[in-house]
């Protein structure tokens, strides 16, 4: 006899069904896992061996073969425990094979036969209600996963034990499981208001525009001129997660393994990773091709503070995602790509120092040190940038005065309004896989963002004297765009080119000319 139990292995935020067969058969006694498994999957042997052992069960003097179908599909973690052991007690009839036929089983054992927490309860949930079946997982998992929903014609809905022993006795009768409650989206604290900042009107205004537009956005200026307060309150003038949006969001956090520690919300992602972070944190990958931080900023944030402090090959990995909106993750046998449509902000100095531009206290080496610390940026990636803007020192006089009348709330009743006219002109032009004017390309953007003709005369000659790129000059047009929104203006005039042109100029040349 051969017993089937369903599982699934993750390949992205994808979750693909595997056939966990086991066969018990007479010979010398041996007990093998084959099907492409990982070591975490091979050492499962003697998790399973020991968690059987501690409800009463010993594994019987026999062959047992274990084969994870399809075979050419690489298995990769502990989630593989708990259907290997279900599959073992079918196969020794303690279980009935028509009951586990319902279900797909995801679960770590621990010794003493406890089930513990794996990543990826809600892929695996979505997966199991599309085939009509429940899902087995862990008790710490069944709020993730019962999040997902169970429609009316799945059979089983999902089962959360806390021990296999539960388990047992919940298929046998002789205990009844509950189906866990929904996880619900998590309080959150109230966001950082802009009203905190004083004086930086510029980098406000900058700010609001990159809100609203979905704009990349690099801040230059000198150490602790509030770049990095700035960023921070970037999520508390966005517009909340859709539901679409929020289920993308939280498919990717429950693959990393983050949903259950922090929780589901409606806030849009906010991610700073450190400037010592490798390729594979930024992007994604290691042992397991883990999402990484581009990836866990779907839809939201992705601040890099101390920007020319990065490797420069890390930055230099983070163009492909910018332009397509994914993360791939390339192996020998395999590869794994996560969304990854983030808006991407940065901040830097304009030199090592910190301080060029200000005769006082920059270093001997101006404007050399600019220079050499600028060329840690490659040119393709400062195109990236639709918004450079200029962050200065704060005056004791700003600090002096009190909080300004206008906080978050008010810039993000305007963010939001942008982006609603966005998204209906996105939809009336049957784009409606777009909402921002920062994803537009192509003839769609011809269509949105045509200058008047005084704009358009501006622009070619602005082009010419500054050498945008063709990249940089289409992300002019897509700023100015965005400002004629804010402005509630139907076309693009030459004061919004005038101003979108004012945020392409790179800053830390400017500021290296004036040392």
């Amino acid at each position: 006899m051969v017993a089937h139990i369903e599982t699934v292995a993750f390949q992205g935020v994808d979750a693909r069904p595997v056939d966990v067969q086991v066969q018990i058969a007479g010979g010398m006694p041996a007990f093998t896992i084959v099907g492409l498994a990982d070591k975490a999957v091979g050492e499962s042997r003697e998790r399973v061996r020991a968690a059987l052992s501690a409800i009463g069960l010993g594994l019987p003097p026999k062959r047992i073969t274990v084969n994870l179908a399809p075979a050419d599909l690489p298995k990769e973690g502990s989630h593989y425990d708990l259907p290997i052991a279900l599959g073992l007690l079918v196969a020794m009839g303690v279980l009935p094979a028509q009951e586990m036929e319902k279900f797909v089983v995801i679960g770590e054992l621990s010794l003493d036969g406890a089930v513990n927490a794996v990543a990826g309860a809600l892929p695996a949930a979505m997966a199991a209600n599309a085939r009509g079946r429940g899902l087995i997982c862990p008790e710490a998992c069944g709020p993730e996963a019962a999040w997902a929903g169970m429609d009316g014609d799945n059979p089983g809905g999902v089962l959360a034990p806390r021990s296999i022993i539960q388990l047992v006795n919940h298929v046998k009768g002789t205990q009844i499981l509950s189906e866990p409650a929904p996880m619900k989206a998590a309080e959150e604290p109230n966001a950082p208001d802009l009203r905190d900042i004083k004086g930086q009107a510029s980098a406000k205004r900058a700010l609001e525009l990159a809100a609203a537009g979905g704009h990349n956005m690099l801040m230059v200026g000198p150490p602790g001129s509030g770049k990095s307060m700035l960023a921070a309150r970037l999520p508390g003038i966005l517009p909340h997660l859709s539901p679409r949006e929020m289920l993308e969001v939280s498919m990717i956090a429950s693959i990393a393994g983050e949903l259950m520690t922090h929780g589901m919300g409606r806030r849009r992602p906010y991610r700073a990773p450190h400037h010592s972070a490798s390729m594979p944190a930024l992007i994604g990958g290691g042992l397991r091709a883990k999402p990484g931080e581009v990836s866990l900023a779907h839809r939201g944030v992705l601040f890099l503070d101390e920007l020319p402090e990065f490797p420069r090959q890390v930055l230099d990995s983070l163009r492909q995602p910018l332009e397509t909106g994914e993360a791939v993750v390339s192996r020998v046998n395999a590869h794994v790509s996560y969304p990854a449509r983030f808006q991407l902000v940065a901040a830097m100095n304009p030199c090592r120092c910190g301080h060029a531009g200000d005769a006082a206290r920059a270093c001997p080496r101006v404007p050399r040190c600019v220079a050499d610390y600028q060329a840690k940026l490659s040119g393709p990636l400062l195109d990236r940038f639709d918004i450079h803007v200029e962050v200065p020192p704060v005056s004791a006089a700003d600090l002096s005065l009190p909080p300004p009348a206008e906080g978050s709330a008010e810039v993000a009743a305007r963010v939001a309004r942008a982006r609603d006219v966005q998204a209906d002109r996105f939809a009336s032009l049957g784009a409606k896989h777009l909402s921002l004017n920062a994803h537009a390309e192509g003839e769609l953007l011809e269509k949105i963002a045509t200058p008047d003709d005084a704009g358009r005369t501006l622009l070619t000659e602005a082009a010419e004297r500054m050498g945008l790129t063709a990249r940089g000059y289409h992300r002019v047009i897509r700023v100015a765009r965005t400002l004629a929104d804010l402005e509630g203006a139907r076309g693009i005039t030459r004061l919004h080119i005038a101003e979108a042109l004012s945020y392409r100029e790179p800053v830390g040349a400017r500021l290296g000319a004036a040392a």
